[in-house]
């Protein structure tokens, strides 16, 4: 019996609408932690609330910091800004920045002030105008239960925060490594200078050791930066986000500028879509050539 009429053309248009689906995507928009005031916000404030997000979002298309105070006149100012991380593109920023002013909608209803930390950014309003706070007041801060296990451990993770603390000293603001399997990350807010940037990640990292001490992954959220960091014994994923971004092995690190978690993730999903499409037009081949011999 012969083989029926193959269109290789159109398989390969089949395949190709495949390959999107093999590409790995990073969600930046996860809920990390939210803090609310408990007072309300006046209803005069709203429509200026309103227009600060709307501006916020604006900025966020182009810039991967910014503040502003808005209104001040009979309705009173609102002070507002959002950061995204270092290594995210435009788009992801903004849309980041984009489900800031729903989230706090949903959990703190109308707060005089608000902020909401996302795995790819977070923002902030006060109603007071800019948090009276210290910069490096902790916020919040994550430990995983699963402890590492075997030697070795103290020396890598600690080798990695220096890296980091090293990194963030050069400037820029935001620098992400990998150690020998522990990836680690710092961030400091956008108009923070270096001397103050280099101190709020070094009290950061000094918070992760001693609260997380031998815990696998650690976040550290301080009110003018943040750190974090997760252990991999088997190796970095290439895959994955390695718990807020991904570095490339070795102990090198990156600045905003650096590749990020997400396109690591496409490259690989590229790479694993390429060789399943020349498996597929070698098995096409091979049933060409049998049916030519029948």
């Amino acid at each position: 019996m012969g083989f029926s009429k193959y269109h290789p053309p159109l398989l390969l248009i089949h395949l190709s609408l495949l390959l999107p689906n093999l590409v790995i995507s990073a969600d930046f928009t996860t809920l990390i932690y939210k803090g609310c005031s408990g007072q309300p916000l006046p209803d005069s404030y709203q429509p200026v609330l309103t227009s600060l997000f709307d501006s916020l979002i604006t900025q966020s298309s182009s810039a991967h910091f910014y503040k502003t105070t808005t209104g001040g006149g009979g309705g009173g100012g609102i002070f507002g800004l959002f950061q995204c991380r270092g290594d995210l593109s435009a788009a992801d920023c903004s849309n980041c920045v984009g489900q800031i002013p729903k989230t706090a909608d949903r959990l703190c209803g109308r707060a005089a002030a608000a902020r909401i930390q996302l795995t790819g950014c977070y923002g902030l309003y006060a109603a007071d105008g800019p948090p009276g706070v210290s910069g490096t007041s902790m916020l919040f801060k994550t430990c995983s239960s699963n402890q590492a296990v075997g030697s070795g451990f103290e020396v890598r993770r600690d080798t990695a925060f220096s890296n980091v603390q090293g990194g963030l000293a050069g400037g820029g603001g935001f620098y992400v490594t990998t150690y020998e399997s522990v990836y680690a990350m710092g961030q400091c807010e956008g108009d923070l200078s270096v001397s103050d940037c280099g101190e709020c990640v070094s009290a950061a990292v000094q918070k992760a050791e001693v609260e997380c001490g031998s815990a696998i992954a650690g976040q550290v959220f301080l009110d003018k930066c943040y750190f974090s960091y997760s252990y991999y014994p088997n190796g970095v994923p290439r895959g994955g986000d390695g718990g807020g971004g991904f570095g490339d092995d070795g102990d090198g690190g990156s600045h905003g500028s650096g590749q990020t978690g997400k396109t690591v993730a496409i490259v690989v999903g590229g790479a694993a879509a390429l060789g399943f499409l020349v498996i597929c037009l070698l098995f096409i081949r091979s049933l060409w050539k049998k049916r030519d011999d029948y």
